[in-house]
């Protein structure tokens, strides 16, 4: 296992992270703390959650485990979990207001039966909150102890840029990472979310880098999925929709990380992860199993790098369509011309 930095901080976490929204919905509990004993076996020292990942269920699975593990072994997780979203039905219950955001950490703090998380994120830009509101309220939670970093979730770049501006302006506290969704299937973040996020030192913490199992061969083109899968089950599935992801593009990046993976003897998902946990900016890529075996494969990804002829086949069938101008080739043409002028 490989070992970074969140961000600018000096808090060192695995470049593999176990992502943890099955806990509680698709992973018993039972399954679940199989999971985190083995993961922290493997080297891995970052964990993930959410106030909202099956209702406050997973954090409380985690702080059982927590709570039932000895010291030796808990001591080098890194916690974070993330909030925002309904937790009531108040008005007040979302949203990144000092109000909300103020009860829904120490609730999570209670579930997980810990005095502070290592990295608290807002788990999506909130237009109805004044920025410099939220900023106090982090900067707050940071000086009061109750975390000891914060980072971001699903933002745009200029969102991202303008929160990093008024902490600045505020004199406080900045956030040390962005958590985007990022893989061979969806890199338009690439154009925008990227660049701010390296331009303001955030370490990005990709989620669904398997582009919701496509990238793990689970699916085929002339094949709708049944049985037993998330798209079996509910073939709309948010944005991994069949009718919507399952794309001549899509097929295209699939048949690829196939050959590659063959030719490595190794599995697709290990590709797929590999590719993504070695992008520019990111820190840690973001696991998300339902079993304990398919954690065990994603985990044999920690230690393997694509060459560079991998990485170029894979970035050539997986760019996104794109318009001609700014990011298209007529952009990168005044693009290189300003830079030749000197400007």
């Amino acid at each position: 296992m490989e070992y970074r930095t969140l961000g600018r901080s000096g808090c060192a976490v695995s470049s593999l992270c176990l992502g943890t929204m099955t806990f509680g919905a698709e992973s018993a509990e039972d399954v679940a703390h199989a999971q985190l004993d083995r993961f922290v076996e493997a080297g891995g020292t970052f964990v993930d959650t959410a106030d909202v990942y099956s209702a406050g269920v997973s954090e409380e699975i985690i702080g059982r485990w927590f709570a039932s593990r000895p010291a030796d072994v808990t001591e080098a997780v890194v916690l974070a979990t993330k909030g925002r979203f309904p937790t009531g039905t108040s008005p007040n219950s979302t949203g990144l207001s000092a109000r909300h955001l103020t009860r829904a950490l120490d609730a999570s703090l209670r579930r997980l039966g810990v005095d502070a998380v290592d990295l608290y994120q807002v788990h999506a830009f909130d237009p109805c909150t004044p920025i410099d509101e939220t900023v106090r309220t982090l900067d707050g939670f940071v000086r009061a102890g109750k975390i000891r970093y914060y980072g971001l979730s699903n933002f745009t770049g200029w969102q991202l840029t303008k929160l990093v501006h008024v902490a600045r302006a505020l004199g406080a506290a900045p956030p040390v990472t962005l958590q985007p969704q990022y893989s061979l299937l969806v890199r338009e973040i690439e154009w925008e979310i990227v660049p701010a996020s390296l331009d303001a030192g955030l370490g990005l913490l990709p989620w669904s880098p398997l582009g919701g199992g496509y990238l793990s061969g689970k699916y085929r083109r002339d094949q709708r999925p049944t049985g037993a899968t998330r798209l079996g089950e509910d073939p709309g599935r948010g944005m991994e929709a069949w009718d919507r992801r399952a794309t001549d593009r899509t097929w295209d990046v699939i048949a690829a990380v196939q050959d590659i993976a063959e030719a490595r003897g190794v599995s697709m998902a290990e590709i797929a992860l590999a590719w993504v946990t070695d992008r520019p900016g990111v820190t840690s890529t973001i696991l998300g199993a339902r079993t304990l075996e398919q954690l065990e494969t994603n985990l044999r990804a920690a230690d393997l790098h694509l060459t560079a002829d991998e990485t170029a086949r894979l970035d050539e069938v997986s760019a996104p369509p794109v318009g001609d101008y700014p990011y298209g080739e007529l952009g990168l043409d005044q693009r290189s011309r300003t830079l030749a002028d000197g400007w």
